[in-house]
């Protein structure tokens, strides 16, 4: 998920309004004995699981290029009588199953991973390198939980499959290409993956948090992930020699008066309580000392909720860059180029289906184990699915921390725990996984026709 700078990490499933199948509709059904014929599958199945994530973590692919991953991820789907078609807008993978009359659940797992050298010492630690388009190389590594999110998706979608005598319906699982840059669940919807496949009356997916134990979840009914947008700017300015700064007009100085001005934006022109950021990630200006440059360019992301908000922080962006390198006698106006192919929409969690899916989590995990969090201004385009079609979505959130290290980093002075995108983040797996597979099936067989 394009995770990176996520104070509290991870997201998702949007919806505005709901389609045929209706949130309400949902029981809080998996029975005991329903619930415990789902642990006895977890318990046979986790060694070879466990192998599959060690697998998946020791050989990442970065996005667009998740070729092996969904090789992978297709034999398991078809092992487990699923009907697979690969190469949906890229390395996408679609498994269908076919079980009755009843409602079609999508079930996403995404595979991309990021371009950072490992760092966390583990035996199976990836020790992928990439030729860079510097020419330089790039390390590797599922530092975002990717590798979780598979296994979870092929694990759910095998137990589902093992009991499909209990439910009635039709699961849609996904393998997802390129979330970390904001493009795979477009380029999937593009490529027909509502067309060609059934239509979802309900979308639901999971990622790893790097703030909760293993065993616990966390949910956000409502707005759960937000807008995301990257705007690139550059300013002219006239360059000249560092001793005659009257003779040039300086761009860098332009920047820093835009730099400051661009938190006015949020500050002064939204409601307070209204959450927006405006975050100046790169500037690049000049080449040596006593040099003042023609240029500066600055990238900027976006983030933002709701479309008002959104539109706000952006015009603001527009008019205050404008009309600062005006005032400075800037020579032209600026270029102000937003990125839409890199946008990704904020991440609505259907309240109902949130309602319903916290109910069925404490039922198998212990109401202590489910808690609600806040939304965070991190972004995720899992939320594409629910929004097309407006059904209803619902992501939460998978505790990924061995309980030990969870504990330790609470004692005053201890260090935080790895985030998520960093290069020693590792979760403790098995609990990870087992806790991630019960909990999608479970959701997933209460908004089937399950039989006790």
């Amino acid at each position: 998920m394009r995770l990176f700078g996520l104070m509290c990490i991870v997201w998702v499933a949007v919806c505005i309004s709901h389609g045929p199948a209706r949130a309400a509709d949902v029981k809080a059904r998996p029975r005991v004995d329903l619930a415990g014929a789902v642990d006895q599958h977890i318990q046979q199945a986790a060694p070879d699981w466990l192998n599959y994530y060690k697998d998946l973590h020791r050989n990442p692919e970065l996005s667009l290029k998740e070729a092996e991953s969904a090789k992978k991820l297709a034999r398991r789907l078809e092992a487990a009588g699923y009907k697979v078609t690969t190469g949906v807008g890229g390395h996408g993978v679609v498994g269908v199953l076919a079980n009755g009359k009843g409602p079609t659940v999508l079930i996403r797992g995404d595979m991309d991973a990021l371009p950072i050298v490992e760092q966390t010492k583990l035996p199976y630690a990836s020790q992928v390198t990439v030729e860079g388009t510097d020419g330089q190389k790039v390390g590797v590594m599922h530092a975002c939980g990717h590798d979780v999110h598979q296994t979870c998706l092929a694990g759910t979608a095998e137990v589902l499959a093992a009991l499909k005598d209990r439910w009635s319906g039709t699961v849609v699982a996904i393998g997802q290409p390129a979330e970390e840059i904001g493009k795979g669940a477009l380029a999937m919807i593009t490529d027909g993956l509502f067309e060609r496949f059934p239509k979802p009356d309900y979308c639901i997916s999971l990622h790893v948090a790097h703030i909760l134990p293993a065993g616990v979840i966390g949910y956000t009914p409502g707005w759960a992930l937000a807008n995301v947008d990257s705007v690139d700017i550059v300013i002219h300015g006239r360059g000249g020699h560092g001793s005659r700064p009257h003779q040039a007009i300086d761009p860098i100085v332009t920047a820093a008066h835009v730099i400051t001005a661009l938190q006015t934006v949020e500050s002064r022109r939204l409601d307070p309580v209204e959450a927006g950021v405006i975050t100046v990630g790169s500037i690049h200006a000049g080449s040596k000392h006593n040099i003042i440059p023609d240029d500066a360019r600055l990238e900027i992301t976006v983030r933002s909720f709701s479309e008002e908000t959104r539109k706000t922080l952006l015009d603001g962006i527009r008019e205050v860059t404008i009309n600062t390198c005006r005032a400075m006698g800037c020579p032209r106006d600026p270029d102000i180029h937003l990125r839409a192919d890199e946008f990704t929409p904020a991440s609505f969690n259907d309240p109902e289906l949130s309602k319903q899916a916290a109910q069925v989590l404490a039922q198998i995990l212990g109401a202590s184990a489910v808690i609600e969090i806040k939304p965070v201004m991190g972004g995720e385009d899992f939320g594409r699915y629910a929004s097309h079609l407006k059904v209803p979505g619902f992501m939460f959130w998978l505790g990924s921390i061995g309980q030990d290290r969870f504990d330790a980093s609470l004692k005053p002075g201890a260090e935080p725990l790895p985030a998520l995108h960093s290069s020693q983040y590792w979760p403790e797996a098995e609990p990870t996984i087992a806790t991630g597979v019960r909990s999608l099936t479970s959701l997933a067989l209460s908004l089937f026709d399950a039989k006790p």
